[in-house]
């Protein structure tokens, strides 16, 4: 294994001077945020772009892996999480548009993974948006397949907000999701695994990576602690709105051990990426990078 950081909390800082500080720090590896370039408005930890799929060509693809290499850091993947599933027409086919680039991208780079999002309508239940999925992914995995890249989707519900709600946005959460996924797009698709979500949801984490460990192609290090207060105020049908308190590794309620010994056992043995969503390490760079190397001591010793 090796221990690395999805590099979207550093938006303004050059992706050579993210690399630098990460391999300087003893990071081994590095999740690539890739969301078109933009000056508007983004979703909170979204938007960053520290390659631009757009424009780069393949050799200026080369060069950044190459150079990465020197710095002894290699590509967990290419992120780039937004909903393919979204219910504007519009909307959906430049996220689409996007991803295809990002694809391309990892290809010319020689990055077997792209993490993403399936997608979902929040306003629709999860097998009518199950339906929607199967019209539009069969495409978008046989571009992959074609340029020799697998997708990862992230287990994550997409559901922090009142701008989310009922549904979430992106559907493949549940283990009930994953084995339509898995019979359907098995070998293509795989899951880009984040133990938080199992957390609020109450999903027992042991059970889900037995089942899943062995089609987990790339995993997130985050964490959640459950705000019981909130959880009194609101109860459990508020799915989460304000009692789901995303943290740094070692500060919520993830069992680490048993999450480590999971992977060991099910034969995962890539890269484990720590993403940071914690509010309380974010207010400058000097900060957030206070919560990776938090979040790293807490892993190392788990990383071998």
């Amino acid at each position: 294994m090796k221990l690395g950081l999805l590099t979207a909390p550093f938006a303004e800082t050059p992706l050579a001077d993210v690399a630098a500080w990460a391999s300087s720090a003893g990071f081994e590896a590095l999740e690539i945020a890739c969301w078109p370039k933009t000056s508007g408005a983004t979703r909170r930890y979204a938007g960053t772009s520290h390659i631009d799929a757009a424009s780069t060509s393949p050799a200026k693809a080369k060069e950044i892996t190459a150079s990465l290499a020197e710095r002894h850091l290699t590509i967990s993947g290419l992120g780039y999480y937004p909903n393919p599933l979204h219910p504007d027409a519009a909307h959906r086919e430049a996220v689409i548009g996007h991803l295809k680039k990002v694809i391309v991208l990892a290809a010319n780079m020689g990055v077997p993974v792209v993490n993403t999002f399936c997608g979902g309508d929040a306003s629709k239940t999860v097998d009518v948006n199950w339906q929607d999925a199967l019209k539009v992914w069969p495409e978008i995995v046989a571009f992959a397949r074609g340029h020799g890249i697998k997708l990862a989707f992230e287990n994550c519900p997409m559901i922090f907000s009142y701008d989310e709600w009922p549904g979430g946005h992106n559907i493949a959460y549940s283990p009930q999701v994953w084995r339509r996924i898995l019979e359907t797009w098995g070998g293509d698709i795989g899951m880009n695994f984040d133990p938080s979500h199992l957390v609020w949801q109450m999903i027992d984490q042991a059970r889900f990576i037995r089942e899943f460990g062995p089609y987990m192609l790339h995993v997130h290090a985050k964490d959640l602690m459950i705000d019981h207060d909130g959880l009194y105020e609101r109860g459990i049908l508020s799915a989460g709105i304000g009692w789901q308190v995303p943290r740094m590794p070692g500060l919520g309620d993830v069992d680490w051990s048993g999450f480590f010994s999971g992977l060991y056992r099910a034969g995962y043995d890539g890269s484990v990426i720590i993403e940071h969503e914690d509010r309380r390490f974010e207010s400058s760079d000097e900060q957030v990078k206070r919560g990776f190397l938090l979040a790293r001591d807490v892993l190392r010793p788990y990383v071998k």
